[in-house]
């Protein structure tokens, strides 16, 4: 009897290097190959076998399209949280998509970290959180030049290290970099995930990864698990804010709106 065997690869590359912060110069190409090859000893019939990619999921359920509205080409599925919508096509360059993946992910954190405190802080001082920082009752109250200030200084250091390593994955956890820090392995990209770092400083509770003696080891399918729900949470967040802003423009607040 002859023995056959089969054999199945699926590669698939992206490489999105930022050289400058220009449109022309930042382009990439997006390489993606799929092959598959089969041999039968003792016959020159050859089968083509090819991995069958996961359905691409949509934002307008069992709505079929294309173009920029419906399930554009240029999303296919490997982003956490992508169901196709990109109707004003920002992501055709790979480059381009990355950066607006990596700009969503911040605007969402910083998101729900707001919808916390406006809720939490409104609850617990009675001032409407567009009124916080110059109430004359506050703890230590501020004018708005005062605020903003503060803000471009403390956020523009931050954000500024943040760009550099998008730019350069792994250069801002030098120890000059982070004199607070007695080691730069605090600020290392553990998981090796632009956007996501883990370790014992980000993940300290060890939910996307275990402690191994010392040595902080990421677990894959969690942490997969958990990109798709963070970035659900961000979105929801973001668009409370939204609404938190209109509502701001009225003289009202969230607990007010609830009738709280």
């Amino acid at each position: 009897m002859a023995m056959a065997s089969t054999s199945a690869v699926v590669v698939q590359g992206l490489s999105t290097p930022f050289l400058s912060g220009s449109r022309s110069t930042g382009r990439t190409l997006l390489n993606a190959a799929i092959g598959g090859k089969s041999a039968v000893t003792g016959s020159s019939r050859r089968l083509l076998v090819v991995a069958a990619a996961a359905p691409k999921k949509s934002w307008i359920p069992f709505v079929k399209g294309g173009g920029n509205l419906i399930d554009p080409e240029w999303l296919d599925g490997s982003l956490p949280g992508d169901y196709g919508f990109d109707p004003l096509g920002l992501g055709k360059d790979p480059a381009f998509l990355k950066w607006y993946r990596e700009a969503e992910l911040i605007h969402g954190r910083w998101a729900m970290a707001a919808v916390v405190g406006i809720f939490v802080g409104q609850a617990w001082s009675g001032v409407p959180w567009f009124e916080a920082g110059a109430d004359p009752g506050a703890i230590a109250p501020f004018s708005f030049g005062s605020l903003l200030g503060t803000q471009l200084l403390l956020m523009g250091w931050v954000e500024s290290k943040r760009w550099v390593d998008f730019f350069n994955p792994e250069s801002q956890s030098v120890e000059w970099a982070t004199p607070w820090s007695r080691t730069a392995e605090n600020f290392a990209n553990a998981t090796g995930d632009q956007g996501y770092p883990g370790g014992k400083f980000f993940d300290p509770l060890s939910l996307a990864g275990t402690i191994k003696d010392g040595v902080y080891v990421p677990d894959v399918e969690k942490l997969e698990r958990l990109k798709v729900a963070e970035i659900k949470h961000a979105r929801i967040a973001m668009l409370a804010m939204l609404i938190f802003y209109f509502e701001a423009a009225q003289g009202k607040t969230p607990l007010g709106a609830l009738g709280l």
